[in-house]
């Protein structure tokens, strides 16, 4: 049984006291109270009904971000498979820290997406040998 009906039913029976709701205090307060248990119960169920559509609205964006993660980001069989190394480099320009890859790494110059300059990398310092 859902509110609306249970106040209805609480209604039916205030009804069949026949309760003088002009004269009688305890009528008009039944009446208000019951008045106000109506607007209640239909508020409840307004916010019942916005639930169930605002799970069914976020039931699809959910499937949509899902589509779109596949998309963007592939299976994730596709990251495990890859062997690409990334390395942090600082711009000498404006200091900014950049992330390159292994080809731009063996290209030995590298251009800052912030300041447009180009600078080549010199890694003879972070090589080691075996003599080490």
């Amino acid at each position: 049984m859902t509110i609306s009906e249970k106040v209805a039913y609480l209604k039916g029976l205030a009804e069949g006291l026949d309760l003088d709701t002009e004269k009688s205090k305890e009528g008009k307060l039944i009446s208000v109270m019951i008045g106000i248990l109506e607007e209640v119960a239909m508020s409840i169920e307004d916010l019942e009904e916005n639930d169930l559509d605002l799970g069914e609205e976020i039931d699809v964006l959910s499937d949509d971000l899902a589509d779109v993660e596949d998309i963007v980001y592939g299976d994730d069989e596709d990251y495990e498979d890859e062997d690409e190394d990334f390395f942090e480099v600082e711009c000498p320009n404006c200091e900014e820290p950049l992330v390159i890859d292994e080809d731009a790494l063996s290209e030995g110059v590298v251009q800052c997406p912030n300041c447009e300059e180009k600078f080549s990398l010199d890694l003879s310092d972070d090589i080691c040998t075996e003599d080490e």
